[in-house]
């Protein structure tokens, strides 16, 4: 399956945050920690231009703490300046304004020397859809300022908020890219909920989720699906046909099945990539440095 998700709306977005990017200090980028490489939007480096960037990792409690920390550890490798928060109870997100105005100290400094006082911080905020980012703002700015939901579209069009005297932030949509040129980007989006769903075919996201825990989260999808054993994946062709067979195992256990005994495909799809996005199948990373 391919997915692809660029409607209209995020082309005008790009081109307005393009724009905007001359008032800016700073651009922060918001990824998820359960894909901190597939939710990074390959854009922001054009968007950004020669700005300083922070990288948050948001969602930090629906993640494997191990990968995350993993993952801090690569991009800081790369040099980037990195954040991991959780955006729903606000845990790390005090400290972000601080972390702001050190990468800010470099313009600071030239202003003082010119004879002039600094502005408050300007920070671009960006993300791809449902990454948290109003979630986030709302959090740093103390009260509900900008539109929340759980599916991605949420935030159409561009505003900018003040976060206490020091900080002010430039909210703006959330966008994607044209073209996944990796097909497993696309499942990795589609099933964190980055896509809009009417796009999705549920069977082949939850056999990509089924086919990353086998691997490496086997004890959890055992536990949550009662399946007394699981398949040893090779790397060959022969895998596909094993992960049909435990996704009927788990169309079974639930009780999804239609006239002749037969596993229903789409309601068992659905009770997997629920459960995964509900954080019934525990603490999942879908990518590894």
């Amino acid at each position: 399956m391919t997915i692809q998700w660029y409607p209209g709306h995020m082309a005008k977005a790009k081109r307005q945050m393009i724009e905007k990017i001359k008032q800016i200090d700073v651009v922060i980028e918001l990824a998820d920690s359960r894909i901190p490489s597939s939710s990074r939007n390959p854009l922001v480096g054009e968007i950004a231009s020669d700005k300083p960037r922070l990288l948050i990792l948001n969602k930090i409690d629906m993640a494997d703490a191990e990968a995350t920390r993993r993952w801090k550890n690569y991009f800081e490798n790369e040099g980037l300046a990195v954040h991991l928060v959780n955006s729903q109870t606000g845990e790390g997100t005090s400290s972000i304004p601080e972390a702001v105005h050190h990468l800010t100290a470099r313009r600071r400094s030239k202003m003082e020397k010119k004879g002039y006082r600094p502005h408050a911080d300007r920070a671009m905020i960006l993300g791809i859809p449902n990454v948290g980012k109003s979630t986030l703002i709302n959090r740093m700015a103390g009260k509900k300022i900008a539109k929340i939901g759980d599916r991605p579209g949420i935030t159409t069009a561009q505003q900018w908020i003040k976060v206490g005297k020091t900080m002010e932030l430039l909210d703006t949509p959330g966008i994607l890219w044209p073209k996944f040129d990796d097909p497993e980007v696309g499942l990795r989006l589609a099933a964190t909920g980055a896509i809009k769903e009417e796009l999705l075919d549920f069977q082949d996201i939850a056999l990509f989720l089924l086919k990353i825990m086998v691997d490496r989260y086997r004890k959890q999808l055992a536990g949550r699906y009662d399946l007394p054993e699981l398949p040893e994946l090779t790397g060959s062709e022969e895998d596909h046909n094993k992960l049909i067979g435990l996704f009927d195992a788990i169309g079974k256990n639930r009780g999804c099945l239609v006239s002749g005994g037969l596993v229903d495909y789409d309601r068992t799809a659905e009770i997997i990539v629920r459960d995964y996005r509900r954080q019934k199948l525990g603490f999942l990373t879908l990518e590894m440095p």
